[in-house]
């Protein structure tokens, strides 16, 4: 039997409209609580908003697979903080991070709503995303430079099965 095509062969799926809700999310939970915060004032004066669901602790089941595509299995439960907000132009924002940290959530969930708002968008961009984006670039930079200072390349001037 043979298999015609490859998965490197076949097409990328298509990316989900909402994708770049969640690559942005990706990078906000990534941002330390004071930092947000810091950014977010940078972002200027934010719209009114309100708790729809203040910031509480609990927790989520982990499940795993084994090998990545093996049946689910339960493997854990882990603590998360979620919160949602909502800002006085209508729109909702959730935020869900790994601990305890319920400012991180309420924060995380606020940088949701105002992505989602046409007005603020552009400002949590470049006041909010980019900083975290380039700071976590810099920290793979320098921990790839640390590695490599590292690194060993061995070779061989003369192999001992040589016949002359």
């Amino acid at each position: 039997m043979t298999i015609s095509s490859t998965a490197s062969e076949s097409p990328s799926p298509p990316r989900r409209a909402d994708a770049w809700r969640r690559d942005a999310m990706a990078l906000v939970v990534e941002g330390e609580t004071a930092e947000l915060a810091g950014l977010l004032n940078a972002v200027g004066e934010l719209p009114l908003h309100e708790d729809l669901r203040r910031a509480e602790c609990g927790l989520v089941m982990v499940r795993g697979r084994i090998g990545g595509d093996g049946a689910p299995f339960n493997l854990g439960e882990a603590t998360v903080a979620r919160a949602a907000v909502r800002l006085a132009s209508g729109e909702v924002g959730f935020g869900y991070v790994l601990g305890r940290d319920r400012e991180k959530a309420r924060l995380a969930a606020l940088c949701d709503a105002l992505l989602q708002s046409d007005r603020y968008r552009a400002a949590v961009e470049r006041h909010v995303l980019d900083p975290i984006r380039a700071r976590l670039a810099a920290e793979r930079k320098h921990a790839a430079d640390r590695t490599a200072a590292t690194r060993v390349e061995f070779f061989t001037l003369v192999r001992g099965e040589d016949e002359r």
